[in-house]
C-alpha cells in the first residue's frame, strides 16, 4: 500500500509540475518582455533626448522671434500713446493760455468798468476827477506865474505835480452836507 501511495503522490507531483509550467514560462517570457521594454526605453530615450534638445533649441528660437515681433509692436505703440498725449498736453497748454488771456482781458475790462462807476460816483458827490485836478493845477501854475510877474518878483513858481491816478483802493469819505 505504500508503492500505492508513493505512486500517487509522485503523479500528483508530475500533474503539478505539468500546470506550473505554462506559468513558469509565461512569467520567464514577461521577464524577458520587460527586459526588452527597458533596452528599447534606453536606446529610444538617447533618440528622443537628442530630438527633444533640437526641439527645444528650435521652441527657444521661436520665443525669441516672437518676442522680438513683440517688443518692437510694444515700441510703437508706446510711441503712438507717447506723441497723442504729448499733442493732447499741448493742446490743453494752449487751452489754458487762451483762457489765462481771456481772463486777463476780463478782468482789465472789470477794472475799467469799476474806475468809471466809481469816477462817475465821486463826481455825483462833487468830488473831482483825475482830469478836472490836472485842469486845476495847470491854472494853478499859470496864476501863480503872473502873480509872480505883477508883483514884480522874480520868484521861482515851483511846479506843481500833475495829479496821479486814482488808486485802486479808494477810500470812503463822509461829505458834509
Amino acid at each position: 500500500m505504500a508503492k500505492k501511495v508513493l505512486k500517487k503522490k509522485l503523479q500528483r507531483k508530475s500533474v503539478a509540475r505539468d500546470s506550473a509550467a505554462p506559468v513558469v514560462d509565461s512569467a520567464r517570457e514577461i521577464w524577458l518582455a520587460g527586459l526588452g521594454a527597458f533596452s528599447v526605453a534606453q536606446q529610444e530615450s538617447g533618440r528622443i533626448l537628442e530630438h527633444g534638445g533640437k526641439l527645444f533649441d528650435r521652441l527657444v528660437a521661436e520665443g525669441s522671434k516672437l518676442e522680438k515681433k513683440t517688443r518692437s509692436d510694444v515700441q510703437g505703440a508706446m510711441g503712438d500713446i507717447r506723441s497723442e498725449m504729448e499733442n493732447r498736453v499741448e493742446g490743453m497748454k494752449q487751452q489754458a493760455d487762451a483762457v489765462r488771456r481771456q481772463a486777463s482781458e476780463n478782468w482789465d475790462k472789470l477794472e475799467k468798468i469799476f474806475e468809471d462807476r466809481v469816477g462817475r460816483a465821486l463826481g455825483r458827490l462833487g468830488i473831482p476827477g483825475k482830469d478836472e485836478v490836472n485842469s486845476l493845477a495847470e491854472k494853478v501854475q499859470k496864476l501863480a506865474a503872473q502873480v509872480a510877474e505883477l508883483g514884480g518878483k522874480s520868484a521861482q513858481v515851483k511846479k506843481v505835480p500833475q495829479a496821479k491816478p486814482a488808486a485802486k483802493k479808494v477810500a470812503r469819505k463822509k461829505v458834509a452836507k
